[in-house]
């Protein structure tokens, strides 16, 4: 079977990419909220889109849905127009709020969203996969955020999608619901599905993100694994507790970025740390030093930073 019969009859194409952006832009009268982003996503990925407020993560993933159009550039999705992908039940999106009914129950709710679709998995099967069997008969409004927001990544699931765009989809989830979460996430990228998930949570994204896009004032500025995007964040911080310390002195210490004192505890962002180190320990009376590599907060601040001035 071709390539084009595989999207003519609603099959997952294995040769395309799941969601291909070249050149995208999107201006709303004077205000560019995207400035240019060329992106692939290939099947079977797991990717977090992270960015500060007004990025532009919120318009690139409606335009990747179909909601708006591109004022200039092409997105794709499966090779379709992305309203052509979603016609065909290939897309799903699970949303912060909205879409569910209070005094159905969270069995029914599923079993009614069902009934709108030609084809869907088994309602059980998506119940498990959610984590949500043991609330099945529970009323909506009866439900926690997190077990909504549960109830919502269940009616997602039910027409088996190729790509999955998840927003904020651990919120108001307990430990135990976004492992759960999680793990099912990873079983499906595992089968092919695409997972495209924007997140405020940092440690999250870094955890159970194949790759990291990162996206600043309507710019991609950086695309790479989470060991990648920490790499970009340039320098070490050395802490150390030392009474009264002499800022000017350590800030005149070549590499040095920024200095904080916490009562008696000091922070040094430096690019030398082995020349802050030297200095604390054979200048001062510093004690308890420690040098550690900046994460990825610190690659997000830094990046997103440089980002709002391009």
């Amino acid at each position: 079977m071709t390539q084009t019969q595989l999207v003519e009859t609603g099959a997952r194409p294995a040769a395309v990419p799941a969601v291909s952006l070249s050149g995208v832009t999107k201006s709303f009268g004077d205000v560019k909220a995207v400035r240019g982003i060329d992106l692939e996503l290939q099947q079977g990925e797991v990717v977090a889109f992270l960015g500060p407020n007004g990025a532009g993560k919120t318009t690139t993933i409606d335009m990747v849905l179909g909601l708006s159009r591109p004022t200039t550039g092409d997105v794709r999705v499966l090779g379709l127009e992305p309203r052509q992908a979603i016609a065909r039940g290939l897309v799903s999106a699970v949303m912060q709020t909205g879409g569910l009914i209070k005094d159905l129950s969270v069995r029914e709710t599923v079993e009614y969203t069902a009934s709108l679709f030609a084809d869907t998995k088994p309602v059980d099967e998506v119940l498990a996969n959610a984590g949500i069997t043991g609330i099945a008969d529970r009323k909506v409004a009866k439900c926690s955020g997190g077990e909504q927001q549960r109830l919502r990544f269940a009616m997602a699931l039910l027409p088996d999608p190729a790509l999955l765009l998840l927003d904020e989809p651990t919120t108001g989830m307990d430990v135990e619901g976004r492992r759960t979460f999680w793990s099912a996430i990873r079983r499906d990228a595992q089968q092919g599905r695409t997972v495209l998930f924007a997140t405020h949570y940092l440690e999250e994204a870094d955890q159970y993100a194949d790759r990291i896009v990162l996206i600043s004032n309507g710019r991609i500025v950086a695309d790479g694994s989470g060991s990648e995007i920490r790499a970009l964040a340039a320098g070490r911080s050395v802490r150390a507790t030392l009474a009264n310390a002499d800022t000017d002195r350590i800030a005149a210490i070549g590499g040095v970025d920024a200095i904080e004192v916490r009562g008696e505890t000091v922070l040094v962002h430096t690019k030398d740390s082995d020349a802050v180190a030297r200095y604390l320990l054979t200048e001062t009376d510093a004690r308890d030093l420690e040098i550690t590599s900046k994460g990825l907060e610190d690659a997000f601040l830094s990046l997103t930073h440089e980002g709002d001035h391009r």
